[in-house]
């Protein structure tokens, strides 16, 4: 048989091109994404110079704050997605949060060195970009279906990317002459124009997926479906583990860094240029990683992409271990944050696009919010403990390497539920 042969009648897999439609659809969430980020970065560099300047200890306590506070939201917005149609929910949601930005730049005017307005702000900042990110991603696992998830989400992530290095660039270009409050209000002008991109993709839509309610329409359901959807079913569990974990690494080498940068920097200016210069750092980095992952997700698919970027993290933990000094612990956290946000967090994103919109949405939610807070309050504790009992930098390091073997391990696995539900 002649190879054209053969090449006419073997099945193919190629995915088909995209429309015009659905080009402009994927250039408004990028555009939608890379607002979002960089209002959240404009204010990032604040809200950890406010953390690093309460003290590493303090942040614990923040981290448990932030908890609880996700504990009162979680059936608060249950409530909301089961009678309010997603068209309205989220541009609604945006806009109390501009309101919110507001009256901080307000305080901020009257008193910017108050250090309860500090603290405040951290949790509230916290919240703010935990939830937010997750209605956005669960909104794109709705309009887009599991084929386009996978090429495109990665470019979506990359404009968020975008955003993400404007935002801190910002803050370093403009705090000195703006100040804190006039950072604020310009990040509460980005977040109002994602309001205008919310509303154009939702008229643009296609079809909803299957399992998928109308935009226009409640999701319904129980207030606490998410919760009671998540404990019992094992491939969500898997995917709050692999956010569980990836907090707990995170929040080890970010408390470290908080103290080098509370020792290093004596003024809530010096330290805001510090962190916006590493959100750089990261947000570049990520960019890089979230235009190629389309590709490596195509190539080897979403379990092996997975896998894969945690055991990057591992071998960065391992080099920490045997150098643990302060070069090396920056480049650890830009490294497991690029990883995160260029391949991680993306790959994680396209296992939400063959469930259905409840669970894209509640269980999504809880597992953003509730999960990945929990953990934090956890491993602000747990770092404690192990820093009485004595560890190092580099002690912590080694047991960060194990735990992230670990991560690869339910990557794999949480990967192949991934498969069986019909992902690629």
């Amino acid at each position: 048989m002649s190879g054209s042969g053969a090449a006419a009648i073997a099945p193919s897999h190629a995915p088909p091109p995209l429309t015009a439609a659905e080009w402009r659809r994927a250039a408004l969430s990028c555009g939608y994404f890379a607002l979002l980020l960089a209002s959240y970065y404009t204010i990032r560099p604040l809200r950890d110079a406010f953390g690093a300047g309460s003290g590493a200890a303090t942040i614990k306590f923040l981290a448990s704050a932030v908890f609880l506070v996700m504990l009162a939201i979680v059936p608060v917005f249950g409530w909301l997605v089961a009678r309010v149609p997603r068209a309205k929910l989220l541009p609604l949601t945006y806009a109390f949060f501009v309101t919110n930005l507001v009256a901080f730049a307000v305080a901020f005017h009257l008193d910017p060195e108050n250090p309860w307005t500090g603290r405040l702000f951290y949790v509230w900042a916290t919240v703010f970009n935990l939830f937010v990110v997750s209605v956005f991603w669960s909104f794109m696992a709705e309009i887009w279906r599991e084929s386009e998830g996978r090429r495109l989400f990665g470019v979506i992530a990359a404009g968020g990317s975008l955003g993400g290095l404007a935002g801190p660039l910002l803050t370093r270009a403009l705090v000195g002459s703006v100040g804190t409050s006039g950072v604020a209000l310009i990040a509460a002008a980005l977040l109002a124009a994602t309001i205008l991109a919310i509303v154009l993709l939702g008229r643009g839509a296609a079809a909803p997926a299957a399992g998928s309610a109308p935009l226009d329409e409640p999701v319904g359901g129980a207030i606490l479906a998410g919760l009671s959807r998540l404990v019992r079913t094992p491939f969500l569990l898997g995917i709050a583990a692999l956010v569980g974990l990836g907090s707990l690494l995170g929040m080890i080498v970010y408390i470290e860094l908080a103290r080098v940068a509370g020792s290093l920097y004596a003024t809530a200016a010096e330290r805001t240029a510090f962190f916006s210069g590493r959100d750089v750092w990261v947000n570049g980095t990520s960019l890089a990683l979230q235009l190629g992952v389309g590709f490596v997700t195509g190539a080897l698919g979403v379990r092996a992409t997975l896998t894969g970027a945690a055991a990057m993290v591992a071998a960065a933990f391992v080099a920490l271990a045997a150098a643990p000094v302060a070069g090396v612990l920056l480049f650890v956290n830009v490294a497991a944050r690029a990883l995160e946000f260029g391949i991680a967090k993306p790959s994680r994103d396209m296992l939400y696009t063959v469930v259905d919109a409840e669970t894209k949405y509640k269980v999504k939610n809880v597992i953003d919010t509730v999960v990945y807070r929990g953990t934090d309050v956890a491993s602000g504790w747990i770092h404690a403990g192990l820093v009485a009992a004595g560890a190092t930098l580099g002690m912590l390091a080694g047991f960060a390497a194990v735990l992230a073997v670990g991560l690869a391990a339910i990557a794999w696995a949480v990967g192949s539920g991934y498969r069986r539900r019909g992902g690629a």
